[in-house]
């Protein structure tokens, strides 16, 4: 099988170019260029396209460069800039994941004859006795990306491969070590590419967007202080809100953008019974009732009863969870925790 695998220029998709080689598959090394600004986190630093460089040439591979910067900026920068200036929380790395690397690399490996295409993500596809597809959580449930991959249908997951998904980090890591790839013993990328670890979030956003002033009221509207950025803060924020230290821990509840105004509670307060999710995709046909629910990376699920109106996904919780922020991802598993039904965006 021709092979296309993306490589960032960390471990785990170092090995999955390395046990695709070791199938017998034949494999193509791509590295996507997506951030054209500074970056020195993520997988769009210069460093990062040289270390994946030098990896295809460990293993023997072709290796290639795509610059697909201005879809990435079209898909992933311009939407994270304006769900600010609107008062939501984005996911950028899961819309990378939809717009770009399994849309865009996708399309560009079918154009080039390519039979898959396989990342270095930790989730694993399966198949039912009818032939469906399933995706599923990753073997090392401390680094599983299932959540982060959700959006994959049925036709992507035809021509998906996930290698690594099968194998605990420290295995990965192992194997690397074995041949000396240099990327055997490189930290995980743990943050957004185009959001540098010198400037952060707060710089990247205020090139872009004016911040505007708010006011911090508490649950009965009496002012409380008040916020220099209403853009900067997000649903379940302790932190960076101007109130005098000493008393009982306040969260933030609301965030009113065109009013300029950010509400802060107990944590009780945070409390909601059920939550809408918009943008709804399913792995494979869409599913009401009992679903366990996660909405962060590595968060836990929570049971919850899930109805369909009009493309909207009511979820219901069977006991109040706190309540998650506006534009966040919301993903739906089966009762056994670990196959992905589907998921989409809170509303």
């Amino acid at each position: 099988m021709k092979v296309m695998c993306a490589m960032s220029g960390g471990v785990d998709s170092s090995v999955a170019a390395l046990l695709l080689k070791e199938a017998g598959h034949e494999v193509v090394g791509v590295t996507m260029k997506l951030w054209g600004g500074s970056s020195d986190t993520g997988c769009c630093s210069v460093s990062d396209v040289d270390d994946a460089r030098r990896v295809a040439q460990q293993l023997d591979i072709d290796h290639l460069v795509f610059n697909f910067g201005e879809d990435f900026d079209t898909h992933v920068v311009e939407p994270y800039v304006e769900a600010h200036a609107n008062g939501t929380t984005p996911n950028p790395c899961i819309e990378c994941n939809r717009e770009v690397k399994f849309a865009r690399l996708a399309e560009r490996a079918e154009l080039l004859g390519f039979d898959a295409v396989a990342t270095g993500h930790h989730a694993a596809i399966g198949t039912l006795p009818d032939g469906t597809l399933t995706l599923e959580r990753g073997h090392d449930t401390k680094k599983d990306q299932s959540y982060v991959v959700h959006m994959l249908d049925q036709a992507q997951l035809a021509r998906t491969m996930f290698p690594v998904g099968g194998m605990d980090k420290s295995d990965v890591r192992a194997r690397a070590a074995e041949i000396d790839l240099r990327t055997a013993d490189k930290p995980d990328s743990q943050d957004v590419c185009f959001i540098t670890k010198s400037d952060g979030r707060e710089s990247f956003l205020g090139d872009r967007i004016p911040f505007r002033r708010a006011d911090v009221v508490d649950m009965d509207g009496a002012r409380v202080g008040t916020v220099e950025s209403v853009e900067m803060v997000t649903i379940g924020q302790r932190k960076g809100l101007g109130l005098p230290g000493g008393g009982p821990k306040k969260y933030v509840v609301d965030v009113d953008v065109a009013q300029q105004v950010v509400t802060i509670g107990d944590d009780a307060d945070l409390l909601r019974p059920s939550l809408d999710v918009t943008a709804t995709s399913w792995v494979a046909e869409p599913v009401d009732g009992e679903v366990r629910v996660q909405c962060s990376a590595h968060g836990r699920t929570q049971l919850a009863d899930v109805s369909l109106v009009d493309g909207v996904a009511h979820v219901e919780w069977r006991e109040p969870q706190r309540r998650i922020a506006p534009g966040q991802s919301v993903v739906f598993y089966d009762a056994t925790d670990r196959r992905v039904l589907g998921g989409g965006i809170c509303r």
